[in-house]
């Protein structure tokens, strides 16, 4: 079995709190704690929200002042000029660039302007099938997080997804979008491989920051064994040791927030790593990842040198004469093991010594 590198996003979301100097440190702590992506996200607050949605609790907890989600996103915006600048610093510095559209003009810009690699539906946008289908015509490669979703939202989200890439590869296969027909799809032996090929689920806990007893981290591999994609984890716990956790459990993605200080006002901060955890979990990662191994079981190259050491061999545990009956008595399990193996106690036993041995002579 081999082992393919974790994909680490550095989620910078919104803690860039609308400035532009702000988002490119972000870029560069994520550069500088190694890590593959780093992500922000991409909405136009008019487009995304009500002006009188009230606040998420975790969000009035975590120090926003404003009085409504659009007061509050108002402020958090990015621009989409800014956004082709962080790409291009992106591409200089070597690291993937990533963005979530919240509205379908971000994901259009997303798409058609900034062309991204691949594309993240939010868990927020999981059940919003208009809006992941337009994700799916892109046939780009999809992240989806999952948080809040039960098993059958997730299924009847990747039925939408399914009919979306059917089309893509045979144009106008499916002609009208109904639940009815992203069953078909969904169901489908050609559904079924672009879903494998194209789509990577993200258990997610969808709270600010997420208690341990929330976390249910086995329900990874539950999307994994149900719909046979591959899986990762966005997490929202504190500290590091959740996606730390979420990688030995076979995680191929994780998603992670971090800013440049907690301490900063917003509805993120307090749920993110600073850059010095940062950079502790990407290496922490990358060891596990290497510990993960081949899974062969087999004794590694630096066991080798370890084996007649510390293994056992058939010896004399008495000076023993050639023609000298072999029993209990006299064949001692000593080390090293570099002589006849203790399996063949039993076929030594009552035979008679073919030659001479002191003691602690290796039998043969």
């Amino acid at each position: 079995m081999e082992t393919s590198k974790v994909l680490i996003i550095a989620e910078a979301g919104v803690n860039h709190n609308g400035d532009e100097h702000r988002a490119f440190e972000l870029v560069d702590q994520a550069i500088a704690a190694g890590a593959d992506c780093v992500k922000f996200q991409t909405f136009k607050a008019h487009n995304l929200v009500t002006k009188n949605a009230s606040l998420a609790d975790y969000q009035k907890e975590n120090g926003v002042q404003e009085d409504s989600q659009f007061s509050m996103l108002k402020k958090l915006e990015l621009d989409f000029d800014t956004h082709v600048k962080l790409v291009e610093y992106c591409q200089q510095k070597n690291i993937t660039f990533l963005s979530t559209a919240f509205d379908f003009e971000s994901l259009d810009f997303l798409i058609n302007v900034l062309k991204l690699p691949m594309l993240k539906i939010p868990s927020g946008e999981v059940t919003n099938a208009p809006f992941v289908l337009a994700h799916a015509h892109s046939g780009k490669p999809l992240i989806i997080s999952t948080g809040m979703c039960s098993l059958g939202e997730v299924r009847k989200a990747l039925g939408v997804v399914a009919f979306g890439l059917c089309n893509v590869e045979n144009n106008t296969l499916y002609n009208t979008p109904s639940e009815e027909a992203f069953e078909q799809a969904f169901s489908s032996e050609q559904g079924q491989r672009l879903l494998n090929q194209q789509v990577t689920l993200l258990h997610c806990t969808t709270d600010y920051p997420a208690a341990p007893q929330d976390i249910n981290l086995h329900a990874m591999n539950t999307l994994k064994d149900s719909f046979l994609v591959k899986v990762g984890y966005s997490d929202h716990s504190e500290g590091i040791v959740v996606p730390i956790a979420a990688v030995a459990n076979g995680a191929c993605v994780i998603e992670k927030h971090f800013t440049t200080d907690k301490s900063l006002p917003g509805p993120d901060h307090k749920a993110s790593l600073d850059p010095v955890e940062l950079k502790a979990m990407v290496g922490a990662i990358r060891l596990v990842e290497q510990a993960m191994g081949t899974g062969i079981k087999e004794a590694s190259v630096s066991e080798l040198k370890n084996k007649l050491v510390v293994r056992k061999s058939l010896v004399a545990g008495k000076n023993i004469k050639k023609g000298d009956k072999l029993t209990p008595e006299n064949i001692h399990i000593k080390r090293p093991g570099s002589g006849k193996s203790p399996y063949e106690y039993w076929n030594l036993l009552n035979t008679l010594a073919t030659k001479d041995y002191e003691i602690g002579d290796l039998l043969t």
